[in-house]
């Protein structure tokens, strides 16, 4: 295969790949919330999880060799295991504009998860009744092509080692045709900057002017947070193309690697890190050898990007217990 150039997504956004929308929902006072991605014509998903503590919901069926082929939304949510129940809203959601898989009669929506630890990031969690489900059911009433991204969705709450994560989208083009976009959820264990640094990992791998004598430290382990606070960086990788079940898995699979570019240390025992595959099918597969490995590497790149759009687009809210990548523009992490 000859050098391979391509470009930025128009939105550089998840959004850029056909028919995928996202929608936003979160609660300040519980510094959590749940973040949707639907498309208007059922979609082929597969995932792949590396983390050492995932938290999910119907990915089981996701299998190539399982019987239902299509999915009608994935939902990333905070919360743990409380925030599962943020698909259950999505379900309610589906069922009322009749989108189900056929079961004879009956619509079943279908509708894999996966949650991230945030229940020790200074919200109030003292809740009576388990406030996801109608974030789930709100997240879906949001959903558009132009959506938040830092501290919103599944992101609101979100923190790294020593600064706030969030939400983050990157997209990638080839070809005016073949798009890749990826969306994350980063609550990881480990950091997303050099050590002693504001300078992202993501920058490092994917821009070309950024300071090399910081090689030297590439293999330097850097702050990991109190383990108690809990983890876990959550994706979702979309593309137009036309893959089935396995090409997809390959696809989850192969874009872990933008995680480990962009979070260190990454897929701990600690980090429930998942990634999620779909595709519209609009774009139908030419050399499927090659359309599947150049997706496997625009998805990586893509991943690391939006890592990096999530940790710097993250704002400042009341009682946090971490920073902002912003406060330390141009300066040194202390």
């Amino acid at each position: 295969m000859t050098e391979i150039q391509y470009l930025t997504g128009e939105r550089n956004s998840l959004a850029d790949v056909d028919g995928f929308l996202v929608g936003n929902s979160h609660d300040e006072t519980l510094k959590s919330g749940v973040t949707v991605v639907y498309n208007e014509k059922p979609f082929t998903a597969a995932f792949h999880v590396m983390g050492g503590a995932p938290g999910t919901r119907e990915t089981e069926l996701l299998a190539p060799d399982k019987l239902v082929k299509k999915v009608d939304a994935l939902v990333l949510s905070g919360g743990s295991a409380f925030g599962l129940d943020a698909a259950s809203g999505v379900v309610d959601r589906l069922k009322e504009i009749n989108r189900g898989y056929s079961a004879g009669d009956i619509l079943v929506p279908i509708v894999p998860g996966a949650i991230l630890f945030d229940l020790k990031n200074g919200g109030k969690k003292n809740w009576k009744i388990n406030p996801y489900k109608e974030l789930g059911r709100s997240a879906f009433n949001n959903i558009k092509k132009n959506f938040n991204i830092g501290s919103f969705g599944a992101g609101c709450g979100a923190t790294t080692a020593d600064l706030k994560g969030g939400l983050g989208t990157s997209s990638l083009v080839f070809k005016e045709k073949f798009v890749v976009g990826a969306l994350v959820a980063v609550n990881s264990v480990g950091s997303t900057c050099f050590p002693g640094t504001n300078i992202l990992y993501s920058d490092y791998y994917v821009q070309e002017d950024l300071d090399k004598s910081l090689k030297k430290n590439i293999n330097t382990m850097g702050p990991t947070k109190n383990l108690a606070h809990g983890s876990t960086t959550l994706g979702i990788i979309c593309t137009n193309i036309d893959f089935d079940s396995s090409d997809l898995t390959r696809l989850a699979t192969s874009s872990h690697a933008g995680i480990a570019r962009a979070v260190q240390p990454s897929h701990t025992p600690f980090d429930g890190d998942i990634i999620f595959s779909a595709s519209s099918g609009e774009f139908k597969v030419d050399n499927k050898d090659e359309d599947l490995m150049l997706a496997c590497h625009l998805g990586a790149v893509c991943i690391a990007k939006a890592i990096g759009n999530a940790v710097k687009n993250a704002e400042k809210r009341d009682h946090d217990i971490l920073k902002v990548w912003r406060d330390f523009d141009g300066k040194k992490l202390i």
